[in-house]
């Protein structure tokens, strides 16, 4: 279970960047500056971004089980691994209730697409800092506590950042959206998650 928890928790996040960025390269109807990734889930290949969200959500709602598994237990400990599978929820939410264009190009989300979003992102970055406080009572993990703190904090200032200064549709990194977005997943959410899925296919063989 661990060994396949942990390599779930390695594939996941880097195949899903591996598609998304291939797409980003091939295909003529993404601003991979100013809109979001999710923006790949429209028009006629807007399946291949569904897909990879349904594939990244089951993955990692595998990795939270095993990692609540694989790290030694301690009040409150559920905590982390709850939020990453709230996470993997919001992923396989987003999957099903895609964004879509108006008649002028103009993205909007006409259900509840960004409800996965938030779930996502939430999830992961409060779940990242959840963690940490266990990973730290456990001499096996006790190294990684600080990463994933400090990944979880700076996942969450990467939020209020794109919230306040790029969402609006007048705030003054609006054309940036899309980059800052990345940069949030690519810098700190995927490497914390490939990092721990790699420490917990490591202990499976001990």
């Amino acid at each position: 279970v661990l060994r396949v928890g942990g390599t779930a928790g390695m594939v996941g996040p880097a195949l899903f960047a591996v598609v998304f960025i291939l797409q980003n390269v091939v295909r003529t109807d993404d601003d991979a500056i100013a809109e979001p990734v999710s923006a790949l889930s429209i028009g006629e290949y807007g399946w291949v971004q569904r897909l990879n969200f349904v594939v990244l959500g089951v993955l990692l709602l595998l990795f939270a089980a095993a990692l609540h598994r694989g790290v030694a237990s301690s009040r409150l400990g559920w905590v982390g691994p709850t939020l990453f599978s709230v996470a993997g929820a919001g992923l396989l939410v987003a999957a099903t209730f895609s964004l879509d264009r108006d008649e002028t190009g103009v993205i909007y989300d006409p259900s509840f697409h960004q409800v996965g979003g938030m779930m996502f992102f939430g999830g992961t970055a409060l779940g990242l800092i959840a963690l940490s406080r266990r990973l730290a009572r456990d001499p096996q993990w006790r190294d990684l506590s600080r990463y994933s703190l400090g990944a979880g904090i700076a996942s969450i200032a990467g939020g209020v950042v794109i919230n306040a200064l790029a969402i609006p549709d007048d705030a003054p990194l609006h054309g940036e959206a899309g980059l800052i977005q990345r940069i949030i997943v690519l810098a700190f959410i995927f490497p914390a998650l490939i990092t721990l899925g790699h420490r917990l296919r490591r202990l499976s063989v001990y």
